[in-house]
């Protein structure tokens, strides 16, 4: 498991060697704090979409400069043990930056999938891909399942 979670220059090689072999390589991203059944279900359609799932992950760091204060909940180790245990996800990468701009940049993958709640001109990374050659997936998320609720329901239970 923790050998699906690897640094980018190993993941950059990993990737080149796939594609030579003809792989497609699908690229997403999030900070999938609290594991539900949202993200299972939103990172098995992406896997459908090629035949490798790398998941860029953000940092603890990444998390408190995009989300409120009191995120992420479990922390980044532990969410990308978590991540890397999922049979549709083949490699993790753990990155610092609010956005994955710069993974998309050195992985070039073939496909990109975001939730649907994002519009395709403002994914970050989508023109990238569509210049060499790939394309953007837009998955349609789940209704009434979020991170965000889930801790809220639990807040609101033990208040």
């Amino acid at each position: 498991m923790l050998s699906k979670i690897v640094a980018l220059k190993d993941l950059v090689q990993i990737v080149n060697t796939a594609r030579i072999s003809g792989q497609s390589i699908v690229f997403t991203n999030g900070c999938f704090d609290i594991i539900h059944v949202g993200h299972l279900r939103y990172l098995a359609a992406a896997r459908s979409e090629g035949d490798m799932l790398v998941v860029g992950l953000n940092s603890d760091t990444s998390v408190r400069l995009i989300k409120p204060e009191n995120r992420p909940i479990v922390p980044q180790d532990q969410r990308a043990e978590v991540l890397a245990g999922l049979a549709c996800v083949d490699y993790v990468v753990v990155f610092d930056e609010p956005d994955p701009l710069a993974l998309i940049m050195a992985l070039k993958p073939g496909v990109l999938v975001k939730g649907a709640d994002w519009k395709e001109s403002e994914i970050i990374g989508a023109d990238v891909v569509k210049a060499h050659g790939g394309r953007v997936v837009r998955v349609d998320l789940v209704p009434d399942v979020s991170t965000s609720q889930i801790i809220q329901r639990i807040v609101k239970r033990y208040q």
